[in-house]
């Protein structure tokens, strides 16, 4: 994640930085939840400027394009195939009146700009930044805004800059939701990470975490991050890296005094160290995982009785029938068994924080030093700094009413989000997981 410190609500909250490994997420700190608070939307104006910086991608990159989004919004608009697409949110109807703020270092540009489906034709010139207004649209609906950029023609050697979309109206009296933070604006356009919190049974000492993960058809995008076990010391899941590539990821954090180390590890996992705003011992395993199919994820924390503690994970793989190891981490002078038990969803490449996933985490239990099983039927739903500091609100957590499973959603600019900060229950399925403890490789 990223290179300073930012807050995730949860009763058991938990920062995920960026990895200096490409591609690959690590836990960081635990924070109190009183600290978070509830959307609040930007103060009432006569006008908004939605920056691209933190709002805009290049949502169609034509062959040869080289349009990208920098600091100061959309740069290198040369193609007229490629398209840029801005997004904020409205919470009331009426009429919203676009301008675009940009200029054109040399010659004169047409472009064309569509909101919500309305195209609108515009010649630019000049250059330095100008307000073009473009016109109005009626919202009908409250929710998530699109605005799309798409060259037309030009007589200089590209369309223009682009800094900001200005927006006004009845449509933005109130409840007007963009990302307005230009020091987290590569966190923005990640877009929201969301959390489920699980609650092991008062008085129980769990040795043993399992827990199941599907991923809808269509949902796996690149950059997402399913994470299924997660715990105090580190967390376990599976992540698309590539057009090429998934992994599945086990990883623990270094103890307050000492290094972890590594015990052992299964057939073709790769291990190493990751560093950056802590540290610890990483794991993954090059897998192809496939959406639609459902993972099980096991893992154990046990104290060697020698002042530290192995930390054990295993996946079960329905392509091979068979429960493969992972690795198993030992934190020295740390003595635990599981605690503060989560699963999280997000997406860790800020070029694609347009494009929305889900997963659908179920059937989690913990098992008791004394060797009994626990299902764990409720969680709490919390979303991190991105969502708490109402930068965007495509978030969502819940049972999903289908599949009796907990769900988690966000990215895609979705309009109908779920308030976090709030606790679900699923039925409980009653048959503990039929695992065999002691044949695992």
């Amino acid at each position: 994640m990223k290179m300073y410190q930012r807050l995730l609500s949860a009763l058991f909250v938990s920062v995920f930085l960026f990895s200096c490994s490409k591609n690959l997420q690590e836990p960081a700190t635990n924070v109190n939840a009183a600290s978070l608070v509830s959307p609040a939307s930007v103060p009432a104006a006569s006008s908004y400027d939605v920056a691209l910086a933190g709002n805009g991608f290049v949502t169609t990159l034509a062959s040869g394009g080289v349009e990208v989004i920098t600091s100061n919004g959309l740069g290198n608009w040369t193609n007229a195939n490629s398209i840029t697409s801005t997004y904020f949110r409205l919470g009331l109807t009426g009429t919203l009146n676009i301008t675009v703020r940009a200029k054109v270092p040399s010659g004169t540009s047409v472009i064309k700009v569509t909101v919500n489906g309305t195209s609108f034709n515009k010649t630019i010139t000049g250059t330095g930044y100008t307000d073009y207004s473009i016109g109005s649209v009626n919202v009908t609906t409250p929710g998530y805004v699109q605005v799309d950029l798409q060259g037309v023609s030009k007589t200089g050697g590209y369309f223009g800059d682009v800094s900001h979309i200005v927006i006004s109206g009845t449509a933005t009296a109130n409840s007007v939701v963009y990302a307005n933070d230009a020091t987290n604006y590569y966190w923005s356009r990640r877009g929201p990470s969301v959390h489920l919190n699980y609650t092991i049974p008062s008085g129980t000492t769990a040795e043993w975490f399992y827990n199941e993960v599907t991923v809808p058809s269509g949902q796996d995008k690149i950059g997402s991050y399913f994470m299924s076990n997660g715990f105090n010391g580190g967390y376990f899941g599976m992540q698309v890296n590539s057009a090429t590539e998934r992994r599945i990821l086990f990883s623990i954090w270094d103890p307050s005094v000492g290094k972890t180390s590594l015990v052992r590890k299964g057939t073709d996992v790769v291990d190493n160290t990751f560093g950056g705003e802590g540290t610890g011992g990483q794991s993954y395993l090059v897998f192809n995982w496939q959406a639609g199919t459902t993972y099980k994820f096991l893992t154990h924390v046990l104290p060697d009785g020698a002042g530290g503690t192995d930390f054990s994970s295993w996946i079960y793989t329905p392509e091979t029938s068979t429960w493969r190891f992972i690795a198993t981490w030992k934190q020295p002078n740390t003595t635990t068994y599981l605690g503060g038990l989560y699963s999280f969803l997000e997406n860790f490449n800020d070029t694609n924080g347009y494009l929305g996933r889900s997963g659908q985490y179920s059937n989690a239990w913990v098992r008791s030093t004394a060797g009994t099983w626990y299902e764990l039927t409720s969680a709490y739903f919390t979303a991190d700094a991105t969502a708490t500091a109402d930068q965007r609100r495509d978030y969502a957590g819940g049972v999903d009413a289908s599949t009796g499973r907990f769900f988690l959603k966000n990215g895609g600019f979705f309009s109908n989000y779920v308030s976090y900060n709030q606790t679900f229950t699923r039925t409980a399925s009653g048959v503990a997981p039929a695992v065999n403890l002691t044949t695992l490789p």
